[in-house]
């Protein structure tokens, strides 16, 4: 008992130091902006929580929740761009005029004309009402990337509205779309270019970002002289899967934010950074990443970071750690309560590494659920892999100190009835891992982009199984049809989920381990004694 309790405070002790240096803040550089500095724009969309501009029912925001807003981001900057005149954004220059907010005005077109023509007409009418409020007009967002309108038919849309407003017209798309069609420039009073080195075809990682930024910026500068440019969109999110070497997180956002606005300050370029708020409904379109793009937070409506200070990463890391270090005292407990006599050395070891993965990642993986739930099959699939995440790690703790095995799929579901309690509940927990394993595996293989890795939930699940199987031997039996088929779907899944993503992405890399380990535990299930 003295050798447990020993092993457990070490246990603790780990996920404590895990936990801290998790925590700890990074350092950023200072502050791009002066005193009394703002930012030149920022985008702007008013939805807030469950409001989405996908809703087939239309609705209208209010007034007053859009005024709230804009009094809030007139600390931040003196410009806001809107994409659209739906939904009550009509609504926002009359309100931005009456705070000394500026407004980049947006009208959305698509496939559709007569939605084009109503876009067209009141974007018109907007800007010869509040010709001093509205800085310029956007005539389309990205239409050319969504392959929704011809460059030629852009352009035309562009001129008649340019004949019809006081202020200079523009059209905004990522930058590659302007270079390869030239007869939009010409329709155009100025270009303005998105860059996203998070979305770029080959990812940039944020240390590399403000560079890339730059270096595009002159790329285009370059393709049409005598033209102004400006960067109508760049930004990096704060949460979601990596892409490559691309990691979205608290500290990446703040550090790639500062950076590119401290080139845009020293080479004097126009930047409207993506975006204002957190806009969840987007998760519906990109996944989670989607959803974390703003530079405030959708909840409650507050700055993430504070320009120059140090961000930390997990800022309730010390709640966090607290849960894992009880977490792990359930572990032990749960290994302690099966024999009364002392276990060899080997197997309290084998406890204290299913202690600590799962004391780690358990409250990983419940603040990874907060993000990546979305829509009842998102938080159905949360809620089991934290279930398989709470209940793996007592349960093999205690079969490891007991001796027993985990049990084959067949045994499981034929013969459930002739196994012990325990031994009944362990293998329905490894059979529920492996069915959530085995559809992220194949999700991650065949449709990939927008798809999260949940290597936290997954750790806490199977590490224990892994422990188990190594301490308890070669199986006893002939391996079982069910296991084999599912430890070749894992493995070439995760073979090409590795080649895909790239070494540089570690999310992609310790889910991949995470599929290896499990392909261990499936050819090493015995058979457990009835």
């Amino acid at each position: 008992m003295r050798l447990a309790i020993a092993l457990s405070v070490l246990s603790a002790a780990a996920i404590g130091a895990a936990w801290a240096w998790l925590g700890a803040p990074v350092a950023m550089p200072n502050s791009p902006l002066g005193a009394g500095d703002k930012l030149y724009c920022i985008s702007y969309a008013p939805f807030r929580h469950s409001q989405s501009p996908l809703d087939p029912t239309a609705f209208q925001i209010s007034a007053a929740q859009i005024e709230e807003d804009i009094v809030r981001l007139a600390k931040l900057t003196d410009c806001v761009r809107t994409y659209s005149v739906d939904f009550g954004l009509d609504q926002v220059p009359e309100i931005a005029s009456r705070h000394g907010v500026q407004v980049i005005q947006g009208l959305w077109l698509s496939g559709q004309p007569e939605k084009n023509r109503y876009q067209t007409a009141t974007a018109i009418a907007l800007a010869n009402k509040y010709p001093n409020t509205i800085r310029a007009v956007v005539v389309g967002n990205e239409v050319l990337l969504r392959g929704e309108m011809s460059a030629a038919d852009l352009a035309s849309t562009m001129r008649s509205v340019k004949a019809r407003v006081p202020v200079p017209v523009t059209y905004a798309d990522v930058w590659e779309f302007w270079l390869r069609n030239p007869v939009v420039a010409s329709a155009a009073d100025f270009i303005t270019i998105h860059i996203l080195p998070y979305w770029e075809d080959d990812p940039i990682a944020a240390s590399s970002a403000a560079a890339h930024v730059a270096s595009i910026y002159q790329r285009v500068v370059q393709a049409f002289p005598g033209k102004e440019i400006i960067i109508g969109e760049v930004g990096w999110p704060s949460a979601g899967r990596m892409r490559e070497g691309a990691l979205p997180s608290p500290s990446n956002q703040a550090r790639v934010i500062q950076d590119v606005l401290a080139f845009a300050k020293r080479d004097n370029v126009r930047v409207n950074v993506i975006e204002a708020f957190d806009q969840p409904w987007k998760r519906a379109l990109e996944g989670t990443v989607g959803g974390h793009w703003g530079l405030l937070d959708d909840g409650s409506r507050s700055f993430k970071f504070s320009w120059g200070a140090p961000v930390s990463d997990h800022q309730y890391w010390i709640r966090q750690a607290l849960t894992g270090i009880a977490f792990a005292g359930l572990i032990f407990f749960s290994a302690a309560r099966v024999r009364r006599d002392e276990a060899p050395l080997a197997r309290w070891i084998g406890v204290t590494a299913i202690a600590i993965a799962g004391g780690v990642t358990i409250g990983w993986a419940v603040e990874n659920a907060s993000y990546e739930s979305f829509g009842a099959g998102g938080a159905a699939r949360s809620l089991a892999l934290i279930a398989v995440a709470l209940l793996a790690p007592p349960f093999a703790a205690g079969a490891l100190i007991a001796g027993r095995d985990t049990p084959q799929f067949a045994q499981v579901l034929s013969e459930g009835r002739s196994l012990d309690r325990a031994t009944r509940a362990l293998g329905w927990v490894m059979v529920a891992a492996t069915i959530l394993s085995v559809m992220i595996a194949l999700g991650l293989a065949f449709d990939p982009r927008y798809r999260d890795f949940p290597f936290a939930p997954l750790t806490a699940a199977l590490v224990p199984f892994f422990v188990l199987a190594v301490a308890r031997g070669a199986p006893a039996r002939p391996r079982g049809v069910a296991e084999m088929l599912a430890a070749a779907t894992v493995v070439l899944c995760a073979a090409f989920t590795l080649w895909n993503e790239t070494l540089a992405n570690w999310q992609s890399v310790w889910f991949c381990s995470l599929m290896a380990m499990l392909a261990v535990i499936l050819l090493r299930a015995r058979g457990a004694r009835s």
